[in-house]
């Protein structure tokens, strides 16, 4: 099984489906989906926890892979 994802353009939203991980700022974030609203946790810069609304995740720019 490859875990290469297809060549093409990125959607332009980010996935909805609970544990999914995206790259944003070369970090990745996983989409947590619990009480109230699903929320991308990753971490910043220094390494801290960060939580991204969908929104901020749009803004800020996401793919589905890492930059290299």
């Amino acid at each position: 099984m490859s875990t290469e994802a297809a060549t093409g353009p990125e959607p332009a939203e980010p996935p909805t489906a609970p544990c999914s991980v995206v790259w944003c700022s070369d970090r990745p974030y996983v989409l947590e989906s619990g009480r109230g609203r699903p929320r991308w946790v990753g971490c910043d810069d220094r390494g801290r926890p960060e939580a991204l609304s969908t929104a901020q995740l749009r803004r800020r720019g996401w793919t589905h892979r890492r930059s290299r």
